[in-house]
């Protein structure tokens, strides 16, 4: 068998295949056998209907057949013979085969590409400072109180921002007609769960009361823009009031192991330095990345792509084609660019024999159990169910890429402010 390879492109290969004639005549006796033994004839008892028979009858299915497995076979041998693996579903062209004579065919399919990495260093990256103020921990005090509030029903009068209503909301009805279901809702106003022409209108109601509004709604399907008029009915069933705790040892000493607010703001700070930290980290690289990738630009496998948007939208069996396509083409810059993260990262761990070992995997996982107070062998089951143990060694080997890469740059620190 005969095999010419082009490359198209960095990643794809269009394979041109030629099977000799004995070859195809062998695959053809078989598929003509077969036939023969299954089809049934007036006549002819099963199986014993004559080889001339059968051909002249079933003639174009043999040869179709013939070809389908010749095609199959030869394929998948000559994707051996050359080391390919592919990463696409392949397709195939150009078949030419007449009986008696070679088969010939053309098949393409994408491949990883290899990437020629030409700069990986030299670069100035300036990774942001990491800072943590006293307005950052008090906003999450602050939070912490909101969390831990009692509520206390709001007997008369109208509720108010951040209050807790239970509201029904009810499309207005011509006069005389039956009017639909209401629908109850309980949101927080204030808080962004509702339109704000309906949180404002709910603020103008007295527990109890119920009125008749003019709001306005984004335009119809099929409208390009713009808004149309909606009436509504309101019923404020019910409204509570959040009384937060006071910002003191007791509340730290209900939300954890904290004896004081001292200890607790203690804390807060730590996690958010931690935090602040690893964002800083996460800047720097993407800047880094962003470097790279224009030193060293190289097209992406559009399978890779689509598989990398089929995992991000993980759209539903049912869900429009349109609407689905549309939103394949607003991510796909930044499903692109991702790819290509991906592949440089490999790339380097290939080259530089980064790879997080078993030995990395089993640490990182007692370092897991140790701050969760579990048995490492617990939390290694936990994360094969859940199919997280190859991403744990995924983003360790991306650590020791990028420790790599950092050494190869420059990375200033941000100036405080």
């Amino acid at each position: 068998m005969k095999v010419d390879i082009e490359t198209p492109r960095d990643w794809s290969r269009r394979l041109t295949i030629t099977v000799p004639a004995e070859r195809v005549e062998q695959e053809r006796r078989q598929v003509a056998s077969h036939f023969a033994k299954r089809v049934r004839m007036p006549g002819f008892r099963k199986g014993k209907v004559p080889s001339s028979v059968v051909q002249k009858q079933y003639g174009q299915d043999i040869e179709a057949q013939t070809i389908e497995r010749m095609v199959n076979t030869a394929y998948r041998e000559a994707l051996r013979q050359e080391g390919f693996n592919p990463i696409s579903q392949a397709s195939v062209e150009d078949v030419h085969y007449h009986s008696g004579e070679e088969l010939s065919f053309k098949v393409e399919f994408e491949v990883r590409p290899e990437i020629s990495l030409d700069r990986l260093g030299g670069f100035a990256v300036k990774r942001p400072p990491a800072r943590v103020g006293d307005e950052e921990v008090d906003r999450v005090i602050d939070r912490l109180r909101e969390e831990n509030a009692s509520w206390s029903p709001l007997e008369s009068g109208r509720p108010a921002e951040k209050d807790r209503v239970k509201v029904e909301i009810t499309p207005a009805t011509e006069e005389g007609a039956e009017r639909p279901q209401p629908r109850e809702y309980e949101v927080v106003l204030g808080a962004g769960e509702i339109l704000d022409e309906i949180d404002q209108a709910i603020r103008t109601l007295d527990v109890g009361q119920e009125g008749e509004f003019t709001i306005q709604l984004p335009a119809s399907a099929g409208e390009t823009e713009g808004e149309e008029e909606h009436r509504i009915h309101l019923r404020l069933l019910s409204a509570e009031r959040a009384e937060l705790p006071a910002a003191d040892d007791a509340l730290a000493q209900r939300l954890g192991d904290f004896d004081s607010l001292e200890t607790l703001r203690a804390r807060v700070t730590e996690d958010l330095a931690a935090e602040a930290e690893r964002e800083a980290d996460r800047e720097a690289r993407r800047q880094l990345m962003g470097e790279i990738l224009e030193a060293n630009p190289f097209e992406v496998p559009p399978s890779l792509v689509e598989q990398y948007l089929d995992g991000l939208l993980q759209a539903p069996a049912d869900a429009d084609p349109q609407e689905l396509e549309q939103a394949k083409q607003q991510a796909r810059p930044a499903a692109e660019y991702a790819v290509r993260r991906m592949l440089v990262i490999e790339r380097v761990a290939e080259l530089e024999n980064l790879h997080a070992t078993e030995q990395d995997v089993d640490a990182r996982v007692q370092e897991i159990a140790a701050s969760n107070d579990m048995d490492p062998a617990e939390v290694r089951r936990q994360l094969v169910k859940s199919g997280r143990l190859q991403a744990l060694a995924s983003d360790l080997t991306e650590r020791r890429v990028f420790d790599y890469l950092k050494s190869l740059s420059t990375i200033e620190e941000g100036n405080e402010q």
